[in-house]
């Protein structure tokens, strides 16, 4: 298990380094001209030319990645072009708000497409297709037209949840909650569609093995076979679309902050994006990455525990 620990980490290690030199090297050919923002258009040649020399952008490439690399190993993802804000603090303060809704999503998708699934392969008939029209539906309508019938019909006309803003947890747990709540539905909508599809299909197949029929035959309670043996031989496929699903989430997000209003990691992505600033765009890229790759190596090890023969091998 150590050798595997260490295998996905620094494989978790290159594609941080990948992505992020990728990256870098993708913001030099947006054709933004970021200090020409900055300085203004009335600026003249001299005050451009000294900006630019300012950031280190009359260096080539390689030195100037070079420059950012070593800062980021020691903790240091530099400052932003307009702002001046160090982009740690800025991480610092946006990335809870981006997690709360991006986990509750996880969290939300996990126990409702389990259900969902469950219950389909186990019943079958109509609800059985109940549940697969709605597995469809819920994979094809966009979150972002989820988000705003939540946002309209729930938090303005209904007035159950608030409709924008967002509490800190260390404010009040009540008003987090409620603030995360439309957010992490609308964003889940998609994921509990397609992991509850992959959860019945698995159960489904699972139940007809003989191993089932064979526990039955010992008098096993079904409730037993259920959740004991056949959930769990079924949950590592699950597991595997449930992973999959979380990149899904962290991109859908910067579309449901814009909806409901949150300061998250997505809206400053966007912004710094638009804006061409380079050291927000690569703080915000390598956090949300390592956080992608934390996630599946916890995947994985679930998928071992589940599963003894992976764990084995």
């Amino acid at each position: 298990m150590i050798v595997f620990l260490v295998r996905r980490i620094a494989a978790g290690l290159v594609l941080v380094l990948v992505i992020a030199t990728t990256t870098f090297a993708l913001m030099g050919l947006t054709g933004s001209d970021p200090v020409r923002q900055i300085v203004g258009q009335t600026a003249t040649q001299q005050q451009v030319t000294a900006k630019s020399a300012e950031l280190g952008l009359d260096q080539p490439f390689v030195v100037r990645y070079g420059h950012w690399l070593a800062d980021a190993v020691h903790g240091n993802l530099g400052s932003s072009w307009f702002s001046g804000e160090s982009v740690t603090t800025s991480l610092e303060n946006k990335l809870p708000v981006t997690l709360s809704i991006v986990l509750a999503a996880l969290l939300l998708s996990a126990v409702l497409s389990t259900v969902l699934g469950v219950a389909a392969a186990v019943r079958r008939g109509a609800l059985d297709q109940v549940v697969q029209l709605l597995a469809v539906l819920g994979f094809a309508v966009p979150s972002f037209l989820v988000a705003l019938v939540f946002a309209v019909v729930i938090g303005v006309d209904l007035g159950w949840l608030p409709a924008t803003g967002y509490v800190p947890l260390a404010d009040s747990a009540g008003g987090w909650l409620k603030s995360i709540t439309l957010p992490a539905l609308s964003l889940s909508v998609g994921a509990i569609a397609a992991t509850a599809q992959q959860v019945r299909g698995s159960m489904v197949d699972v139940l007809r093995a003989d191993y089932v029929r064979t526990l039955r035959s010992r008098g096993i309670s079904e409730r037993s076979l259920l959740f004991r043996h056949a959930l769990r031989n079924a949950a590592p496929a699950a597991l595997t679309v449930l992973a999959l699903q979380f990149i899904g989430l962290v991109g859908g997000a910067v579309v449901v902050e814009k909806v409901f209003g949150l300061n998250g990691i997505g809206s400053e992505a966007t912004s710094a994006g638009s804006q061409g600033d380079t050291p927000v765009v690569m703080g915000v890229v390598v956090v949300m990455v390592a956080l992608v790759v934390v996630v599946n190596i916890l995947m994985d090890l679930a998928y071992g525990w589940l599963n003894p023969k992976v764990r084995v091998g």
